[in-house]
């Protein structure tokens, strides 16, 4: 039976100790991540990459630059959520296909190429849209993986020159967090939250 959002919300637990024996398929993962990829962008330009960690290997390898955070080697996986600063590059990819199926006039487009370019020309801006970008579909991931049955924990701790140097990462990403995902061992303590009324102004 489906979740309601409200459902996967309101169970929704940062889960830091997983079932070792646990193993979740490339193909589910993928069809997370393509549920991940539905997250909202700027342009449509999806500013994210992903990196995931599954091997025994990678795994160890991961360890230390997460500060010995056993989940990383615990969890079923851990993906590495990316902001892409160059996501300009993939402005055929999203426009052109609109272009030639006739949903997109051809001159639109060429004035939001513009558009990009020169938003993006900006290495600050093109940086925090990373990081924006990038935590939407952070955040979309860990709520589809929880409609799905798997459990998540979003990482900040860990050294990011060293994973971008072990992982090969191309300095056009920007690290932004580790999720691990997995099956629980143990349940994600419930945490107390300040009601929206202490956190909101109305104008």
């Amino acid at each position: 039976m489906t979740k309601s959002f409200s459902e996967v919300a309101n169970e929704r637990r940062s889960v830091k100790v997983y079932d070792t024996n646990a193993e979740i398929s490339r193909e589910e993962l993928t069809e997370i991540l393509d549920l991940t990829a539905k997250a909202p962008s700027a342009w449509n330009l999806q500013h994210w990459r992903f990196v995931v960690i599954e091997s025994a290997e990678a795994k160890q390898k991961l360890l230390p630059i997460a500060y010995n955070q056993q989940q990383v080697v615990d969890a079923s996986a851990t993906v590495a959520i990316l902001g892409d600063t160059e996501a300009f590059r993939h402005f055929d990819d999203v426009f052109l296909p609109a272009v030639k199926a006739g949903f997109l006039a051809e001159e639109v487009a060429t004035s939001l190429h513009g558009q990009i370019n020169r938003a993006y020309g900006d290495k600050q801006v093109a940086h925090n849209a990373a990081l924006i970008n990038g935590s939407l579909a952070a955040m979309t991931f860990m709520y589809a993986a929880q409609e799905r049955g798997w459990r998540t924990n979003a990482i900040g701790g860990f050294h990011a020159p060293t994973f971008m140097k072990e992982f090969e990462v191309d300095e056009r990403y920007v690290p932004i967090m580790l999720i691990t995902i997995g099956k629980e061992k143990q349940e994600g303590r419930p945490s107390s939250r300040i009601a929206a009324a202490q956190l909101t102004d109305w104008k």
